[in-house]
């Protein structure tokens, strides 16, 4: 069914499907980001180094959820959206309380994988279920909206996580009943995600949507089914407007990942601030400044295209790089904290604005057949070189190159920064044939 045989739905219906997919995102990464609180017990409890946390962090998590995205995709383009999201959703928050249970580093690194390959149903799915809702005038907004939720999420994380830790400061190790002695940051695991098996059910109060077609180059609109061998050959006819959007991106990703994973560690060992303090401090930037970014990104992106660019949200993504850039090379250097606190809420603005933008720019060039796979793609894409390599290279300069765990700021600012203009630049070089694809859209 076309956009001209059935009407959008009410403003209402599609407002309060986001909201539930918000929440849903939200606890996702609540649960992707508790992890960044906890690296020194863990550290300490398993004897290991910098890279072998990054490892934990990035790796284990994103291996699944980029490789299971793409089947995953393939599920979202022809079964029901809210039905994979919620099986996602029982699965990650399942495996975020089995982290607990992790008696060395190779359990904590396969529960991770799991809370990856649960996590990789949700976003495919959403962008897809958003986009059959909202007009292409108001799509930026929305999906800018959803992706907040990420922020909201690590936000969270950080305020809830500092708050069990600092609770749990003075005891170690904790008993209880059937279950047994558990070390804090354990139970630290568990606390935060059983409570998303909750929201699974929430899913279930979402309309599934009729699915709209676009015409788009090379495909034809009324095909009800895509093969592989088509979708590929579009994207490669269509390659001068996918790869930089992927890559482009993907490099902004390395630059927020690379930041939030290791920023409440810089500040524990240059500064002695513990993480029961830093947490909720990080996490209230996330939660309000982060999301005001990802929100306003979005707004400036639909402003502009409104305006006759067509090429907005590429745009939005290259003004994210560039002025995150001076802030994400600063911050990490600097040797007072009153001033690093401050700078904190620009940094967290610019580190988030492109996001939304990013998930609607894709969706704008996709055919509705394809949008599963292709989103799938895009995330995998995004977390391999964000999520799965964004710890790991700030580790990998700390560990081989300054030789030092003093020296993680210096990391932390060489690799974001590095990360940030090089996204700007990509992006750029995606700009023309990017606003073709929109025309002929």
């Amino acid at each position: 069914m076309n956009d001209k045989q059935e009407s959008w739905p009410s403003p209402f219906v599609a407002w309060y499907a986001v909201i539930i997919l918000v929440i849903a995102y939200t606890f996702s990464f609540a649960d992707r980001m508790i992890l960044t609180l906890l690296i020194e017990p863990i550290k300490k409890d398993f004897s290991l180094s910098d890279t072998e946390i990054s490892l934990l962090h990035g790796l284990a998590f994103a291996i699944f959820y980029t490789l299971m995205g793409i089947p995953i995709g393939r599920l979202v383009d022809t079964s029901s959206r809210r039905s994979i999201i919620a099986a996602g959703i029982c699965i990650w928050s399942s495996m975020t309380a089995i982290c607990g249970f992790a008696r060395g580093f190779w359990e904590l690194f396969l529960a991770r994988v799991g809370v990856g390959v649960g996590e990789a149903a949700l976003s495919p799915a959403a962008y897809s279920l958003i986009t059959d809702i909202f007009q292409p005038n108001k799509l930026s907004r929305a999906l800018a909206v959803y992706s907040a939720g990420a922020f909201i999420g690590a936000g969270l994380a950080f305020i809830i996580g500092g708050a069990v830790i600092s609770i749990v400061a003075d005891k170690p190790e904790i008993t209880i009943p059937i279950v047994g002695t558990m070390k804090s940051w354990q139970l630290s695991f568990i606390l935060i995600g059983l409570p998303g098996l909750l929201v699974a059910a929430l899913m279930y109060t979402i309309k599934e949507p009729s699915r709209r077609y676009q015409k788009t180059i090379g495909y034809e609109q009324n095909q009800e089914e895509v093969s592989f061998s088509d979708l590929f050959k579009y994207i490669k006819l269509n390659w001068q407007a996918y790869l930089p959007h992927f890559f482009g991106f993907a490099f902004l990703s390395l630059q927020f990942n690379g930041l939030v994973a290791w920023l409440p560690t810089f500040l524990l060992r240059n500064f002695d601030v513990s993480p029961s303090y830093s947490g909720p401090l990080i996490g209230m930037c996330l939660l309000t400044f982060g999301t005001a970014g990802i929100i306003f990104g979005g707004w400036l992106s639909d402003w502009l295209f409104s305006r006759g660019h067509k090429d907005a949200t590429l745009k939005t993504g290259i003004i994210g790089g560039v002025f995150v850039a001076p802030f994400t090379f600063i911050v990490p250097l600097l040797d007072n904290t009153d001033i690093i606190y401050l700078l904190l809420i620009p940094l967290m603005f610019f580190s988030t604005f492109s996001f939304g933008a990013a998930a609607a720019a894709l969706q704008q060039i996709t055919p509705n057949r394809m949008r599963g796979v292709v989103s799938a793609l895009y995330l995998f894409v995004l977390n391999l070189i964000g999520l799965g390599f964004g710890p790991t290279a700030v580790a990998l300069v700390t560990d081989y190159v300054f030789k030092s765990e003093i020296a993680v700021g210096q990391s932390i600012s060489i690799v974001t920064t590095i990360a940030a203009l090089l996204a700007s630049i990509v992006l750029y070089f995606g700009l023309r044939p990017f606003k073709k694809m929109v025309f002929d859209t």
